[in-house]
């Protein structure tokens, strides 16, 4: 009995002393208290799932970014790219007339507004992946390559016949995969590359003793660098399942939308891409006029305004979640969201909900197919508020739509990897491109209404009436909703 009242004291003093490292490093109240119920109420199992994906790694820094190990080039990149983005701002003054709060914010992270771009909008992988074959075809000096899910296939092989050819013609190539997203076939596709000579990394390599926390904070970016003059940027990852084939062969049909940036744009995704190959290769690339021919002359041969927020873990704030609750909070006639993940959390549920009721028109589409039975219970918990509130809701029933867009006023389009989620906001390696233009913002809000064609629009009045026990369910999901 004695080692029994022993070993309940000693449990006790752990759950206290776990409870209140949860509350210290946690960033939000409500993600707390999950965790602090899920220690209380699960003993043993509750500690160990926290610590395997609870814990606060932004405040550790487990991430380094290593390009910028002096504090004084780190200072000369931010003071130049804010000079840059300052004389841009004249330039760009009629397409962010009314929006100058969002570059502003991401100038001050290093994210330089950028002019003179070409944006081409790519829908579905039908579109994207000819466009990309043809950029990797011309590339000269370097290739560079970060992708979530690396799928073995059609599509994965055409792409790897460009890249061993161009090896073969001196070309450097690099390439990153997630380890978790790509374990499909990360072993067959890792071992033929690198007997060709190709560098390619695992982002974060998952190990039995890390596993929890390696599996947790995953690189989700899809980012394609070519030559430092030509990117990729968006939501499809390579894999067979993201190209339509007309036949009808392929049961799924997948919607996505994708970008394709020429121009200065392209140095902030070069920048992400290598401080993310310095972190997985422990490698020691720099700035170089090779990695960034566009910062002696900053210009490009198109018209179009482009910024690009990037975070994760290793970031000081959560950059992507501000600039997405940035750019509602700024819109004063439409705002057009299409993500297949909506567990948007309170400051984003907020601002839809203030901006319909201050009479802005909100459209969101989600999945009617979606792939995750938990994400998809916890996503519907929030339709009730925005319905209430005069929000439009519909649900994409052609097929899975996994495109992560939003169109602000017709001026504003976000094309990117985030979906809006917690994991997204916080968790996750992400990366979105802001096109502050209205032609651009005119294509994707055309695309946005032809995806609701084919969708089916959520009746505010009969969600509300819905069985009582759909409803315990959801709001039960989104209880636990900030841990997914």
């Amino acid at each position: 009995m004695n080692w029994f009242l022993l070993y309940e004291i000693s449990y006790v003093i752990v759950v206290v002393m776990v409870c209140l490292r949860i509350i210290y490093d946690t960033r939000t109240s409500v993600k707390a208290l999950a965790y602090v119920l899920l220690v209380i109420f699960l003993p043993v199992v509750g500690i160990i799932f926290y610590f395997s994906f609870g814990v606060n790694h932004r405040l550790r820094k487990i991430y380094s970014k290593k390009l910028i190990r002096d504090e004084t080039l780190a200072r000369k990149i931010k003071e130049e790219t804010l000079r840059y983005s300052r004389d841009n701002f004249e330039e760009a003054a009629a397409a962010i007339h009314n929006f100058k709060k969002l570059p502003y914010m991401l100038a001050h992270d290093s994210s330089a507004l950028t002019a003179n771009n070409s944006v081409k909008l790519l829908i579905n992988g039908e579109n994207k992946f000819p466009e990309v074959l043809r950029a990797l075809r011309e590339a000269k000096h370097f290739i560079h390559i970060e992708y979530y899910i690396y799928e073995d296939g059609e599509v994965a092989r055409a792409i790897e016949e460009v890249l061993i050819q161009k090896a073969r013609e001196g070309v450097a190539i690099r390439f990153i995969y997630d380890d978790f997203g790509s374990r499909s076939s990360r072993r067959k596709v890792v071992r033929r590359l690198r007997a060709t000579g190709i560098k390619i990394f695992p982002f974060y390599k998952m190990t039995l003793l890390a596993l929890g926390i390696r599996v947790n904070y995953r690189n989700h970016r899809k980012i394609i660098v070519v030559d430092g003059r030509v990117a990729f940027v968006g939501g499809i990852n390579i894999s067979d399942r993201y190209v339509n084939n007309p036949s009808g062969k392929k049961k799924l049909f997948w919607r996505d939308t994708h970008l394709c940036i020429e121009g200065p744009g392209v140095v902030y995704l070069q920048y992400l891409f290598l401080c993310d190959w310095n972190f997985c290769a422990k490698d020691n690339l720099a700035f170089s006029e090779l990695f960034f021919p566009q910062i002696s002359s900053w210009s490009g041969n198109g018209n179009k305004i482009v910024q690009i927020a990037g975070s994760g873990p290793d970031s000081d704030e959560p950059t992507i979640r501000f600039s997405l609750l940035q750019a509602i909070n700024l819109a004063t006639e439409e705002i057009l969201i299409s993500t297949p993940y909506f567990i948007p959390g309170e400051a984003i549920l907020d601002a839809l909900i203030v901006s319909s009721l201050g009479g802005v028109s909100v459209k969101v589409l989600v999945p009617g197919i979606s792939d995750s039975v938990l994400v998809n219970a916890a996503a519907r918990s929030y339709y009730g508020d925005l319905l209430e509130a005069g929000v439009e809701i519909y649900r994409y029933t052609k097929g899975f739509v996994h495109a992560k867009t939003t169109v602000v006023d017709r001026k504003i389009a976000i094309v990117g990897t985030a979906n809006m989620d917690a994991r997204s906001f916080e968790l996750n390696f992400e990366v979105n491109a802001i096109v502050y233009d209205k032609d651009v913002a005119d294509q994707l809000a055309a695309v946005f209404y032809e995806d609701i064609k084919d969708a089916e629009k959520i009746d505010a009045q009969q969600w509300q009436i819905r069985p009582w026990y759909k409803q315990l369910s959801e709001k039960t999901a989104r209880l636990v909703s900030p841990l997914l």
